[in-house]
């Protein structure tokens, strides 16, 4: 397996370009959007940057990583060479099945077709293929250049060499595989939503505040990020997204989203990428704020 085909050049798109491309794989990286394009590979030579300075990469090894990645605004185009294609488009059913179609006609017969999803089944998206068996979930975390985890999700007609060849590119990239079967939200979103959601209940019901909430989680149980920190990084629209899933999924009023998630989302306060969620965000500033709905 040499050359990778990575379908989206956005925050997670661009990430999994980079890890391929570092650990010498030929890739090439595929958005309709030219410009998306551009800014993908200033964003891949800026965090390349940031590992020189680190001293975990070299000036050449950064210089050989970027020769690794061409471009491409055209999806037939840019997968017709590919032994794998990961699709890292937005989380959107109806977008990732067209993808998915569109692969299937365009990438030789015999490439192995993967998606990024954090939540939406393996095997729905299979079944719009002619190739079922070589559709695997593989879901990277974010960022993805740091992260250690890929979370290997098997479709119900997924073959087993399939999965063992992702599990071993898994580890050639430095990651640590997971394999996990299809169902909603897999392991990570099943387990994780509901501890954002149950935070953003806690804040709703008035039992603390937001810094207060992250605080204890942080400091109590050891986590890196606080659950209301967390859901900005991710997005707003992201989490209650895969809530969505994992309700209509499971049909259990436990994984209901809190109605101030939802009014959150229809305000267009998602976080990070829109400036506010739990927190307001300044460029350049690394002052943690909270926003000033939230500040009682």
């Amino acid at each position: 397996m040499k050359n990778v085909s990575v379908i989206g050049a956005g925050t997670m798109g661009n990430g999994i370009a980079h890890v391929f491309a570092q650990s010498g794989f030929a890739v090439t990286l595929v958005d309709v959007n030219t410009a998306q394009l551009e800014k993908a590979l200033q964003t891949i030579t800026k965090n390349l940057d940031r590992q020189v300075s680190k001293g975990t990469v070299t000036e050449a090894q950064k210089a050989d990583a970027l020769q690794h990645i061409k471009t491409c605004d055209d999806l037939a185009g840019g997968v017709k060479d590919a032994d794998l294609v990961v699709e890292a488009a937005t989380e959107n059913t109806e977008l990732k099945l067209k993808i998915f179609r569109q692969l299937d006609e365009a990438a030789p017969a015999g490439a192995i077709l993967a998606s990024n999803t954090s939540s939406i089944s393996i095997t729905k998206i299979a079944a719009v293929t002619k190739r079922p068996g070589k559709v695997i979930g593989m879901h990277f975390m974010n960022p993805v250049p740091v992260m250690k985890l890929v979370e290997i999700i098997n479709g119900y007609a997924t073959d087993n060499s399939v999965t063992d060849t992702i599990v071993e590119l898994s580890r050639q990239l430095g990651k640590v595989p997971c394999v996990v079967n299809d169902y909603p939200g897999f392991i990570a979103n099943k387990i994780l939503m509901p501890m954002i959601n149950e935070a953003i209940c806690s804040l709703y019901e008035g039992i603390a505040g937001v810094a207060s909430i992250d605080t204890i989680m942080k400091l109590g149980m050891a986590h890196p990020m606080g659950p209301l920190q967390l859901a900005d990084f991710i997005g707003l629209d992201v989490c209650l997204s895969i809530l969505n899933v994992l309700y209509e999924g499971f049909g259990n009023p436990k994984y209901a989203p809190c109605p101030l998630l939802v009014n959150m989302v229809m305000a267009g306060k998602l976080g990070v990428k829109s400036g506010e969620g739990f927190y307001t965000y300044t460029p350049g500033s690394k002052d943690l704020v909270v926003s000033s709905r939230f500040r009682y």
